[in-house]
């Protein structure tokens, strides 16, 4: 997939896949940690062919803009990216979707973006709400257990590990990945290279140390603290599609319990036998799911 550089109103530079009609309803695919706009290839080849398909590569990911400092990764920035790039693309409304952290964004995007009808719907897949994720980092022992790994990502004794080997250094510390063998041996090869960019690997790991979440540790009380307030999040009233993977090991099935709490307009897809990484390990699932959607 070819990518072409796009420099933001903010001065930040990404490379993005922009395929498809320039007259086509625009679909804005955002990526995960630790991956790329390669997440959605199968989706882009599926769609493209009807849909305006952009693919950033998000800030600090392979030869995007890789500012050095935290505050560069706070999510008013990540998001407020999404919109400049619509606008230095003539996109003037689009349907955002999102997957993992790209997930995360996405939430945020169609958020602020239903305000002003920029965003006309969202396509979300393993990624949670932020509300209903705090609330099981805080009451759920099996979500806190499985996102003990951002305590580690956070960590800047870490940091001399990930510049000694890499991204993967501390993703072998840190994570135990589901289902490794589902990827594509070149895609594995293509992002095992691409872990070794020391300065894209302490970028990816700002996302975490940006992000306003609290992950307490396992020893904490499993109560929410009465000293927390939420932040005041409107609910989501466009047509959402959540696609969630449900042998997810790091997100497991209990965030999309009570998810019409917050969510107006709300389809659910449920992929089972699938690890997180659902938009390549299910592609054909995803993509049905995806055509049920937009034709809806």
């Amino acid at each position: 997939m070819e990518q072409t550089r796009v420099t933001l109103a903010n001065g930040i530079e990404l490379d993005v896949v922009d395929t498809g009609p320039r007259d086509g309803e625009g679909l804005v695919f955002l990526h995960g940690f630790p991956e790329s706009h390669r997440t959605w290839r199968h989706q882009i080849a599926h769609f493209s062919d009807r849909y305006r398909c952009i693919a950033p590569d998000q800030r600090g990911y392979r030869g995007s803009s890789k500012p050095a400092e935290v505050a560069a990764y706070t999510p008013d920035k990540l998001i407020g990216d999404i919109f400049q790039l619509a606008d230095a693309l003539g996109v003037e409304k689009f349907t955002v979707v999102g997957h993992d952290w790209g997930g995360a964004i996405a939430w945020g995007t169609a958020i602020g973006g239903q305000m002003t009808g920029r965003v006309t719907r969202a396509i979300i897949a393993n990624a949670p709400h932020p509300l209903v994720f705090q609330r099981l980092l805080f009451t759920d022992r099996t979500q806190r257990e499985a996102s003990q790994y951002m305590r580690e990502f956070r960590d800047p004794a870490n940091d001399a590990l990930v510049r000694e080997h890499g991204l993967v250094g501390i993703l072998l510390k840190a994570v135990r990945w589901d289902r490794p063998s589902a990827m594509e041996p070149e895609e594995r090869e293509a992002l095992l290279a691409e872990w070794q960019d020391r300065d894209a690997a302490m970028a990816m790991l700002n996302w975490y140390r940006g992000s306003p979440v609290q992950v307490p540790p396992l020893d904490a009380p499993y109560e929410v603290p009465a000293d927390y307030t939420p932040p005041a999040i409107p609910n989501l009233a466009i047509p959402t599609l959540v696609i969630w993977a449900m042998d997810d090991l790091a997100l497991p099935a209990a965030n999309i319990e009570g998810l019409d709490e917050f969510v107006d307009d709300l389809t659910i897809e449920k992929v089972h036998g699938c690890g997180h990484f659902v938009p390549w390990e299910a592609p054909d699932k995803v993509n049905s799911a995806m055509e049920r959607f937009l034709g809806d």
